[in-house]
Order: structure tokens, then C-alpha cells, then sequence
């Protein structure tokens, strides 16, 4: 019998915001789906089935955000999936001959065919198209615990100025979680683990019991917590607090130490969309003919060079291993620190990006696989556990208020209010007021023209307030498709608000809308009375 003496908890935020572009075909920004379903989301699934298979008792949280459930439920981009899939099939059965000569690169080349067929096969035959079926079986097994967020993402600090525009987001988080799941759920993921005390009563009202923060909003709040960020706070409102652990995701986060940069891992960058003959490559890359990621990379990380060498798949895996049994004796150790200071065990709370696992660091779950193997047979002090468990175990809470933070560049809102992206927010704001506004002069609409038009003002102001945009404009990165997106979603919204104003509603034209931006179906705009 192993001696527990304390818990880490894993959770993985899968998010991606909303695209869905049912007029074209072309749109680049789609793909971001189809990377993410191919390198996260079904390696994650077939990991945690390989654990349940041979008897692990693991623990994982995860998030799945509500736009990402929307997308994934969406058939249209089921089916461009499926022929995302076929056309990297196809180039992997030219890789094959066009690397036969090199007998390395041929390797590689079979165990990217055999990859994408497999992804082909899983998520045809064994999902039908639906992986949330695949993450609610795990739910329902006990083993994975699924939260919510705010219905896309808007970020509540800067948000709250209005603050029936954040219990919208809560609320419409919280509807979609319970249509897939058929549950209520639990926690929350605020988005960019943004924390503001405002947003607390309205988490409470829609049955959340916790969510997850950045270090410094327990580190600095009011009180002290009396064991910093290893045991979970509750804010006056009665919102209990998981604070992400500093040590551990620096080792798996930092680019100087972290685990992604081993030399064995393969380099994100190193694709043969950017390395092939142009007029070989040129059907599989952007419509536009720019060359992009096709997710065939051959090469390693290596090392600081431009010199590198191809990719081992085994070499990675060794690597992977070693890692997961130095993150496991690093988390015993800590927990031994910590224990004999505590009167409750610690707990170690390490969130992540769940595309970290898979998309950005290729490994990834099979490190997942082999830590989660580890902690269950090989000798440590700590279990696996999820927040709700913990929380059920010791509900005795230290009362503190949290620091306004999130886990963005500096710990505030800088990466979402700044310079480059500080036009977005007066509109933000304006359809925000305008929201209420409408719900308050159109209480409960009995004529359904109106009603629909209602509906999807809110569903584009929603869309509008994601704070991806923000994000991918500071970073400078997709800018154009971020600014567009702003601009389509309150441009909808505010000619939708003056049609209905005038009572001239083109119906003709509400279709398009909603057919373009068809998440939330069952979106009611009272939520904004």
C-alpha cells in the first residue's frame, strides 16, 4: 500500500474559438480544428482508452469549451475533416515513393500514412464523427471530469464593465455543457483564467462550485492563503479557487527548461509544406498557394542549430519516459515538503493548454500515458485527483479574496487591452449595452421573426467577445482573419439591432447570418434581461 500524502491534479483547457465558414471552402483558419482534432484530441482519446484497457486508475480534468463542443458537433466540419484526412492520406502515399531512396525518411513517411489512416478509421468507424461521445464516455467511467467555460471565451475583466454580458457567458456555458453532457457541471474554466470578484455571484447562481486561477490570484490574496497554492481557497461569494502550481508548469511550459524542448522531440517547425517542391506541394497547401503546415515534419528538434537531424519516433519515446519519471519524483518530492506543514494533504494543481499535448509538443500524450502508468504502479506519496474529489474530501476551506489576474503575459489584461487591439472594446462595450437594451425592451417576443433576430444578436455579440481575437492581434499572428472577425460578428450584430429598431427585418438576409454563425441553438437573448 503506497502512503498518500497528498494529490496533483491535471487539467487540460481544450479550446478553439468558433470558425465555421459554410460559404467557402478555403478558409485556412478551419484547419486549426483539424490539427487539433488529429494531434490532441484523438491522441488523448486513445490514450485514455489504453489506460482504462489495462486497469489504470487515473484522474484527469478537462476542459472542452463550448465553441469547441459546437464545432465538434458540427457536421459540415465533420465532413471536411474526413477530407482533411484523405488529402494528407494521399500525400503520405506520395511521401512513400518520393522517399524511398532515403530508407530514414522512408520510415517516416509509412508512419505518417499509418497515423492519418488511423485517424481516418478512429474517427469514422469507432466515433461515427463524434468524439464528445468518446470524452463523455470517459466521464461517465469515472475516470475524466469534464468543465465548462464562458460560452466563448470573453474575457470577464475587461467584460464585467457590464456585468449582465458576463453572466451571459456563464450562462450559455453552462446551457451548452448540460445539452452534450447531460449534466451539470462542476467547475469552470475562466477564460485566460481571468478572475474578477464581480463574475463570482453569477458563477455561484449557475451552480459552478469552482474554478481555476493563476498563481498570484491566491498568492496575493486577501487574506494570505496559509498554504499559498497547494490547497484550493473559497472567495467571499463562496467560489472555491484551484491555483495553478509554479514549479510544475514551469517544467513542462518553459522554453529554456521545459520538457518540449528536448532534442529527441519533433520540431513543430520542420514541415514538408514549407520544404517541398513547390509544384509537388502546391495542392496541398493554402488555396491562396502559401505554403502552411501539412503536419508531415521529418525532423527533430536537434538542438540550436539549422542542422537537423531526422526524427526517431522510439528516441522521443525514451525521452518522454525519462521525463515522466522525473515529473513524477519532482511531484514527490514536493509533496514530502510539503506534507508535514499542512493539516489537509497539499494538492498540486497543474493546467495546461490541452494543445500543448499533441499540437505544439507531439509527445505529449504519450508523456500523459506514461506519467498516469507511473503514478500507479511505481512508488510515490501522491494520487491522481479532480477538483470536485478534492473539494468533496476536504471542504473545509480557507476564506480569501482572490487578486483580480490571469495567466496572460505579466498576469493581467495587457495581452487583451492594449495598443493594437484597443479600437475592438467600444465596440464590444456598445453591443453589450445595446444587448440588454433589446432584452429589456422586447421581454419574452411572441412574434417569432423578431425572436430569432433577437437570438442571433446575442449569439453575435457572443462571437464578437471572444478573446482569441484579441489575443492572435497582440501576437501578431492570423491579424487579418482576427480583425474580420470582429468586424463580421458587431457589423451582423448592430444591422440586425437597427432592423429590428425600425421593425424591418430581412429575413432573407437573418438566414444568411445564421446559417454562417449557427452555434447556440438553443440561445434564448433573455439571458441579457
Amino acid at each position: 500500500m503506497k502512503n498518500i500524502k497528498g494529490y496533483v491534479n491535471f487539467v487540460l483547457h481544450a479550446h478553439l474559438p468558433y470558425i465555421h465558414h459554410p460559404e467557402c471552402d478555403t478558409y485556412l483558419e478551419e484547419e486549426w480544428l483539424y490539427e487539433a482534432i488529429s494531434e490532441t484530441y484523438i491522441p488523448l482519446l486513445l490514450n485514455f482508452k489504453k489506460l482504462v484497457d489495462e486497469g489504470v486508475d487515473f484522474r484527469i480534468t478537462m476542459t472542452i469549451t463550448p465553441t469547441l463542443l459546437s464545432m465538434l458537433d458540427n457536421e459540415l466540419l465533420q465532413k471536411r475533416y474526413i477530407k482533411y484526412l484523405e488529402k494528407r492520406i494521399e500525400l503520405c502515399e506520395k511521401e512513400v515513393v518520393r522517399t524511398q531512396f532515403d530508407s530514414r525518411l522512408n520510415r517516416l513517411s509509412y508512419y505518417y500514412l499509418d497515423r492519418y489512416t488511423n485517424d481516418l478509421h478512429v474517427f469514422k468507424d469507432v466515433y461515427d464523427c463524434n468524439l464528445i461521445q468518446g470524452f463523455k464516455y470517459f466521464q461517465d467511467y469515472g475516470v475524466l471530469e469534464i468543465i465548462t467555460c464562458g460560452a466563448t471565451h470573453g474575457y470577464f475583466p475587461i467584460l464585467y464593465v457590464n456585468e449582465k454580458t458576463v453572466r451571459a457567458q456563464i450562462a450559455v456555458g453552462v446551457q451548452t455543457y448540460e445539452r452534450f453532457f447531460g449534466r451539470k457541471p462542476r467547475g469552470m474554466w475562466l477564460p485566460e483564467c481571468g478572475y474578477v470578484p464581480e463574475a463570482d455571484k453569477y458563477i455561484k447562481e449557475f451552480g459552478i462550485e469552482y474554478v481555476m486561477v493563476e498563481s498570484h490570484a491566491a498568492l496575493y490574496a486577501d487574506p494570505t492563503p496559509i498554504y499559498g497554492t497547494y490547497s484550493p481557497i473559497v472567495s467571499p461569494e463562496g467560489v472555491v479557487c484551484f491555483a495553478r502550481d509554479i514549479e510544475s508548469s514551469k517544467q513542462v511550459w518553459s522554453s529554456i527548461c521545459g520538457y518540449p524542448g528536448d532534442f529527441n522531440y519533433r520540431d513543430f517547425y520542420r514541415d514538408v509544406g514549407y520544404e517541398a517542391d513547390y509544384e509537388y506541394i502546391k495542392p496541398y497547401i493554402a488555396a491562396n498557394g502559401a505554403r502552411v503546415f501539412t503536419g508531415i515534419k521529418y525532423h527533430r528538434i536537434t538542438g540550436p542549430t539549422d542542422d537537423k537531424d531526422y526524427y526517431d519516433p522510439q528516441w522521443a519515446k525514451d525521452s518522454a519516459e525519462k521525463q515522466a519519471g522525473h515529473f513524477m519524483n519532482c511531484r514527490t518530492e514536493q509533496i514530502n515538503s510539503l506534507a508535514s506543514y499542512m493539516h489537509v494533504p497539499p494538492i498540486i494543481n497543474c493546467p495546461y493548454d490541452a494543445e500543448l499535448y499533441g499540437h505544439w509538443w507531439y509527445e505529449g500524450p504519450y508523456w500523459l500515458y506514461i506519467l498516469f502508468k507511473k503514478i500507479y504502479y511505481d512508488e510515490c506519496n501522491f494520487k491522481l485527483i479532480t477538483p470536485s474529489e478534492y473539494i468533496d474530501m476536504y471542504p473545509e476551506l480557507q476564506v480569501c479574496s482572490p487578486c483580480r489576474s490571469s495567466w496572460g503575459a505579466n498576469g493581467y489584461s495587457e495581452v487583451w487591452l492594449n495598443q493594437t487591439n484597443d479600437y475592438a472594446h467600444r465596440h464590444l462595450h456598445k453591443a453589450g449595452d445595446r444587448m440588454c437594451e433589446l432584452a429589456w425592451k422586447y421581454p419574452n417576443e411572441g412574434d417569432t421573426l423578431r425572436r430569432q433576430a433577437l437570438n442571433q444578436c446575442a449569439r453575435e455579440l457572443l462571437l464578437a467577445q471572444t478573446s482569441c481575437w484579441l489575443f492572435i492581434i497582440t501576437n501578431g499572428t492570423m491579424v487579418e482573419y482576427a480583425h474580420k472577425a470582429i468586424k463580421d460578428h458587431i457589423g451582423r450584430f448592430t444591422k440586425l439591432y437597427r432592423q429590428i429598431e425600425k421593425d424591418n427585418i430581412d429575413a432573407e438576409y437573418l438566414l444568411d447570418v445564421f446559417t454562417k454563425d449557427d452555434i447556440f441553438p438553443d440561445i434564448d437573448y433573455m439571458v441579457y434581461h
